[in-house]
Order: structure tokens, then sequence, then C-alpha cells
């Protein structure tokens, strides 16, 4: 789609920033633009539409709050790939679930360290707040795009020697399983909603106060034990959460399906 045959008019209520939005989202909708390519820049749209950097800017964020695109600092604005599905009603690591769904897994380490659990990690794990644990600290990676930061929390006693058999790039729950035998069968995880801070933003590559998903998440094995305690923080433009739910024969309540 060329940015010249946007018809913009400039006599209507319809302010000019939300035709332009319309016109670049209809072009989406119908592939003209597709998934990871850009989109025109703030300039070009400004020049071409003669319309102000103000108003360019503003159609291009509306578009990137509906997270049908993103931005990229000093790269510019693009597609957005299709959402991918959290399938909440599965344990599952982050590894596994890109697998499952085609795309190539890869992690950028922050930190890998030994520490005192904290109050927080450590109600969680059942532990005292000075007693270790092994924390890991990941942006979370699909095909070279960042989805997610991560920061895993293992209590030491159970693996003291991770950090020098595991490599923090790869799966952490196939290294529990295969050189461990902690084999972890079920979480309970939080979701909520939220804004990235300054820091997030930096390393997921969005702007500030984009919306993304804050995942808080304790993992068991089989005896009830936990064994590992995760909060991350997903981007909104990258994920959806979709849940099937069933209406029992009663009538009266919803259950989970």
């Amino acid at each position: 789609m060329e940015v010249e045959s946007l018809n913009l008019d400039r006599q209507s209520v319809v302010p000019l920033y939300y035709q332009i939005q319309q016109h670049i989202l209809q072009a989406i909708r119908s592939g003209r633009f597709k998934p990871g390519k850009p989109l025109p820049s703030e300039e070009e749209l400004s020049k071409r539409l003669r319309v102000s950097r103000m108003t360019a800017r503003q159609a291009l964020k509306s578009l990137c709050s509906q997270g049908v695109a993103y931005s990229q600092r000093g790269k510019g604005t693009f597609v957005s790939q299709a959402k991918l599905d959290k399938n909440v009603r599965q344990v599952a690591s982050f590894s596994e679930e890109m697998e499952a769904r085609g795309a190539r897994p890869h992690s950028k380490i922050i930190s890998f360290e030994i520490i005192s659990a904290g109050d927080e990690a450590a109600e969680a794990l059942r532990l005292e707040p000075k007693d270790k644990v092994v924390r890991l600290r990941r942006v979370r990676m699909a095909d070279s795009l960042p989805m997610g930061v991560e920061t895993t929390c293992v209590p030491l006693a159970l693996c003291p020697d991770l950090r020098e058999r595991f490599d923090p790039k790869t799966s952490l729950y196939r290294t529990l399983s295969e050189i461990y035998g902690i084999h972890i069968v079920q979480a309970e995880e939080i979701v909520e909603a939220g804004l990235a801070t300054s820091g997030e933003a930096r390393l997921l590559k969005i702007s500030k106060g984009s919306p993304v998903f804050l995942f808080t998440r304790t993992a068991y094995v089989q005896s009830g034990h936990a064994v590992e305690y995760v909060k991350s923080t997903f981007r909104g433009d990258r994920y959806k959460i979709t849940n099937r739910l069933g209406r029992s024969s009663g009538g009266g309540e919803w259950r989970q399906g």
C-alpha cells in the first residue's frame, strides 16, 4: 500500500491520526503489510500526507497499543506476528512452549548467581529467607525476538552444582529432569496486567509503559514440594491468554475445560 493512496478527510470530525491508523490497520489485515515488515515511518507519513509529526506519531503509537505493531528504538515500527497463545492449563517451560509452536527458543543471560532467598521466594519455596537459592535472570527470545524477562529461583540444596552443569541458554526443566531427577508436574500461576518499566522496556525493545503480562509461578514435584519460583514479564503485543470454559450440568457454575 502506497502512503499517497490514503485519502484523508480533513473536514471530518474523525481525527486525522485515527483515519491514518484505520487505513494502515486495514492494510495489515488484508495482508498488504506483512508480519515482521516495517510500516511507513513517522517522518514519511508526515511528509507524504501533509500532517504533523505528532499526528503521525499518534497513529503509529495507537497501532502499537492495539498489539498489531511494535516499535524498536532506532529502527522503526513493524507489523506484529500473530500473537502466541499462553496455555494456562499446561505445565511447560518457555522452551517447550516455543518449540511446540515451531519457534526457535533462545535466552540472553542477565545473571546466574547464588543468593539468599529473601522473603518472597522463601515463602513460595518454603525456605528460610537466609537459605540459598540459584537465581537465574534471562531475556527469553523466540526466533531472535525478545518475548519476556524471566527471573527463576531454585533451592540450592536440590541442585548444588547447577551453575556448573546447566547451560542457561537451554531448557531448565529439561536439565532438572534429566540430571537431577526433578520432574515438575504441577504449578500455580498468577497472571496480572501491567506496564513495562524502563528497564524491562530496554530489555524487551519496546516503549516504556507498553502493556505487559506479569506472571508469578510456583512449580511443584509429585510429592507437593515446591522446587521453582518464577517472576516474569512478557510482552502484551506478542502474547494472548486463552482458556476453555464449560458450564456444569446444574447450570449454576462455570468451570475450566
